[in-house]
């Protein structure tokens, strides 16, 4: 299921976001500190509340970090989701130890019904009507690709068998485009020929079990003009990250709300252009978000498509572009370029 709109009140610099409206494309820009980050992270709070680990992530993380101003300023966080048809929201009350569910709801036939009043995690497992809201929000990850390092997971070999969909650090690439090679040839050779218009000394994939333990598999790439194998370690940050990216958007079967944290990271203008493209075409059918510092990433969307984040009064403040109030500057000037001159906020 996809998001209509989404409303947080009270955690972390997000004092009150009422309603923002998200459509397939949401691009968000703001300067460090704004916020980005922090309403990127609701989403693994979303994802802790669903695999039923609020507990140990509260604790892990800090009530005080993850309420508003801590606890002088706020005692509650308050998260809504509207899907449409069904909607979720939740209130969270500051505990002993990590946070008690001051009460928990759901929406079906038009009207909100109570699941669930302090709990320690969700109720949403005991409700009869949840399952679209369970299947939704275990889904939501966030993808981020910057780990490309020499102790990176997406470097060593992995369990052939953990395949079933890409890991939000795609610790299990090989593996998953293994699975893809094996039982779906048109993505796998179209994740290869993206592949190639970024990185044209790259041939093919090779991917093979391990021939003295099957159960695991790595990356492993051919090189053009060249019988030689090459793995990971041989590979740019850039065109590392450039694979996995590509891998994410093309699946066959992607979920339909992905989240991705500043996805330009050592990428090449053209590998950027290239990257837009994907991002564009992904949204055609599904719902992308995107957090980027990208100026040239930007360049290739339209205001629509763009929320800027900006600091206001020590709280984060969310405001989707319009195509009408920029339209005497969009006719000399890329988005990138206002984005520049601070036109548009989202600047220190």
């Amino acid at each position: 299921m996809k998001i209509n709109n989404l409303s947080i009140e009270n955690y972390k610099s997000l004092k009150t976001l009422e309603q923002l409206s998200l459509t397939n494309l949401n691009i968000l820009v703001g300067s460090n500190g704004a916020g980005k980050s922090n309403f990127i992270s609701f989403f693994k709070l979303l994802n802790k509340i669903i695999e039923k680990q609020l507990k140990p992530y509260s604790i892990e993380q800090g009530i005080d970090k993850l309420l508003y101003f801590g606890l002088k300023q706020s005692n509650h966080i308050v998260g809504k989701i509207d899907f449409g048809e069904n909607k979720y929201r939740f209130k969270l009350k500051p505990a002993n130890e990590g946070f008690l569910f001051l009460d928990e709801e759901e929406i079906y036939f038009n009207t909100w019904h109570l699941i669930g009043r302090a709990n320690e995690e969700t109720s949403l497992y005991d409700s009869k009507v949840s399952n679209w809201i369970i299947d939704a929000l275990k889904l939501w990850k966030i993808y981020h690709f910057h780990d490309t390092s020499p102790t990176a997971a997406v470097k060593q070999y992995c369990n052939i068998n953990n395949n079933r969909r890409l890991e939000f650090y795609a610790s299990n690439l090989a593996a998953f485009l293994y699975k893809l090679k094996q039982k779906n040839e048109f993505s796998f050779n179209k994740i290869e020929e993206t592949i190639k218009l970024v990185a044209p000394y790259f041939d093919k994939f090779i991917l093979e079990p391990n021939e003295l333990n099957p159960a695991k598999i790595k990356l492993e790439w051919r090189q053009n003009g060249s019988d030689n194998y090459f793995d990971a370690f041989s590979l740019s940050y850039g065109t590392l990250r450039f694979i996995c990216l590509t891998t994410l958007l093309l699946q066959p079967n992607p979920p339909d709300t992905i989240i991705i944290d500043e996805p330009e990271l050592g990428l090449h203008p053209y590998a950027i252009s290239i990257l837009a493209s994907l991002i564009k075409a992904f949204s055609t059918d599904k719902q992308i978000i995107v957090s980027t510092q990208s100026v040239t990433l930007l360049d290739y969307f339209e205001p629509i498509d763009i929320i800027v984040v900006d600091k206001q009064e020590n709280h984060s403040v969310f405001k989707r572009l319009s195509s009408h109030e920029l339209k005497d500057w969009i006719e000399e000037y890329s988005l990138g370029e206002i984005w520049e001159k601070n036109l548009i906020g989202g600047r220190p």
